[in-house]
């Protein structure tokens, strides 16, 4: 019995480090877990970039900066190219602006599932809000005017869709024509979805998300020269997130060179 004894506390005493060392390594695991991020999304609107800091809150929480930018567009924008002359390059009949956003947001992200291993997927949602800024300038095209039969004019003018059928269009003007005459309009959005990380290395973050977003603006955006412009976009998003943990006790691994190294060590628990 004594000898029963002995050998209980023995053992007791061996596993409690083991067990403190699991509890600090999950500590230090969490303590490491602030982000920096870029992401590329495409949505029903266009297409964009966004960078992200999150830092972490709790167990399960963070809170987070994020900057985006990218296009906006109207649901009735149709390529096409001159219906009767052989001429470069494609445009958007009645387009009259090309239209982008700039966004800064605070968001908050909840943790739902953790991941069982390095192998698994985390499974998050997120919620931001915050100021959205239309930027849009003015379409150039180059406007064919006949001399004769076999000749013509071409200058440079904002498409009149009253004035000028598709078949006066030679092509559009550089995306630099225009820019002096750019406009801003202000607003507000706020977004949310979910987050599907599944990075099989411990320091970097390769994720999924998608979600909706809302954006209302001042007044409608001129796009298309029809009466359906939009001041309110109701967006679907799919993004893919890549980035780094922030580790204060390894600085070397913050930066985003580190993603694409081939032989990093492998994470500890």
């Amino acid at each position: 019995m004594k000898k029963l004894l002995i050998i209980s506390v023995l053992i007791g005493y061996c596993a409690f480090p083991v067990l403190g060392q699991g509890e600090l390594n999950e500590q230090q695991k969490i303590f490491f877990k602030n982000e920096r991020s870029f992401a590329v999304l495409l949505n029903s609107d266009g297409y964009g970039l966004s960078y992200r800091e999150a830092k972490r809150i709790s167990f399960l929480n963070k809170r987070y900066f994020e900057i985006e930018a990218g296009s906006l567009k109207h649901p009735r924008e149709y390529r096409m190219s001159n219906p009767l002359f052989q001429t470069p390059g494609m445009f958007v009949y009645g387009k009259l602006n090309s239209a982008f956003y700039l966004r800064g947001s605070y968001g908050f992200q909840h943790e739902i599932f953790k991941k069982g291993d390095l192998g698994g997927v985390a499974v998050r949602y997120f919620v931001s809000a915050g100021p959205s800024f239309a930027v849009y300038k003015p379409i150039y095209y180059k406007i064919l005017y006949p001399l004769s039969d076999y000749e013509f004019d071409i200058k440079e003018e904002k498409l009149d869709v009253n004035v000028h059928p598709p078949y006066d269009i030679y092509s559009r003007s550089s995306f630099t024509k225009g820019l002096g005459e750019l406009k801003l309009l202000p607003g507000l959005f706020a977004k949310g979805g979910f987050n599907f990380e599944y990075s099989k290395e411990e320091k970097i973050i390769h994720a999924v998300e998608a979600g909706i977003s809302f954006t209302a603006f001042s007044k409608k955006i001129p796009i298309m020269a029809t009466t359906d412009n939009k001041a309110l976009f109701f967006s679907l998003f799919i993004s893919y997130r890549f980035g780094v943990i922030i580790d204060p006790l390894n600085p070397e691994s913050n930066k985003f060179s580190y993603i694409f190294r081939r032989k990093r060590a492998p994470a500890i628990y």
